[in-house]
């Protein structure tokens, strides 16, 4: 590892909305941000063709420009952002302290306040043709991307409360929903399940999985296989959507931040504060209810507030006495 240690005042991992908005109100209050980018710069918007739900777009705007415009924003007020990828933590756990991160297994930072931004991925069926019709059809975020697809004919993979209410929601705006269930019963609460059974143009296949997703440049139509007969089937779509969950990635912060059984960080009451002084979370990587790049960006203004006033009160002159 390189002997070279740097110190800096904040340091935010992660560079989706909630790191790049962060930065740029950290920035504004002199907090000189450092952001590392992560393997993915930018998050989960730059897999995303359109955002039509953010707030000042009116004519909507494709994910990785709208990233790159906030990346933008946070350089113009200062922040320096960073390719690269944070392996490891050491968190103090006293109010005052140094907290330690390593770069890419090598270089050390020293920082007196860090904002975890790490955000969660979606779990997807990972076979080629699903893959690689993402952004062409294929999204794991229903309320994100299901306009596009009103009065259409659509899918939606999963048997969870998160898949049951997605469902839900794609049924009043497109012509038909095909719910794709693995197994011969729901997760879903049995109130969600009422409600999936309550809507006339919702289908739910039981035992059922996805094939093939079928189409060249977008999706045209999706083959099911039962897996207990091992019949397939072919039906005419243009959208499928994958509910079978999110894992945040909060790897490298467990043991030392609390967290919920699912790895999410838990943060104290309304505010981004962590269990430990100094380290703030927000985004995904503590939010499991919305998931939307707004909310993000909103926990992202909060964590760089929260990490201002923890700096002026460790920071303020003590009384003479």
């Amino acid at each position: 590892m390189s002997e070279k240690v740097e110190r800096i005042k904040t340091l935010i991992i992660g560079s989706g909305p909630a790191g790049y908005t962060a930065a740029i109100y950290a920035a504004r209050a002199d907090l000189k941000p450092v952001v590392y980018t992560g393997m993915e710069p930018g998050g989960q918007l730059t897999t995303t063709t359109e955002v039509d739900n953010f707030p000042g777009y009116p004519e909507g705007i494709d994910g990785p420009t709208m990233m790159m415009q906030l990346q933008q924003q946070a350089e113009r007020f200062g922040t320096e952002v960073r390719i690269g990828m944070i392996t490891a933590v050491e968190l103090s756990k006293q109010v005052g302290g140094i907290h330690k991160a390593t770069v890419d297994n090598d270089k050390t930072i020293e920082a007196e306040t860090i904002i975890i931004s790490t955000g969660a991925t979606a779990k997807y069926l990972n076979i080629p043709s699903e893959q690689r019709l993402r952004g062409g059809g294929v999204s794991a975020c229903a309320v994100c991307d299901g306009f596009f697809y009103k009065g259409q004919d659509v899918a939606i993979v999963g048997g969870g409360d998160t898949a049951a209410e997605e469902a839900s929601y794609l049924a009043n705006i497109c012509n038909k929903v095909t719910m794709l269930i693995r197994k011969d019963y729901m997760r879903a609460s049995k109130a969600m399940q009422h409600r999936v059974n309550s809507l006339p143009n919702l289908e739910v296949r039981f035992n059922t999985q996805v094939d093939e997703v079928l189409g060249e440049q977008v999706v045209e139509g999706l083959r099911m296989l039962n897996n207990q007969t091992n019949e397939k089937e072919d039906i005419a779509i243009t959208g499928l959507f994958i509910a079978i969950g999110h894992k945040p990635n909060t790897d490298i912060f467990k043991g030392q931040i609390d967290m919920d059984e699912t790895g999410y960080i838990i943060t104290n009451g309304k505010s981004t504060k962590t269990n430990l002084p100094g380290v703030f979370a927000c985004g995904d990587s503590q939010d499991k209810e919305y998931r939307q790049a707004v909310t993000a960006a909103g926990t992202g203004c909060m964590a760089a507030l929260d990490a201002e006033r923890y700096l002026a009160t460790i920071e303020a002159p003590k009384e003479v006495v």
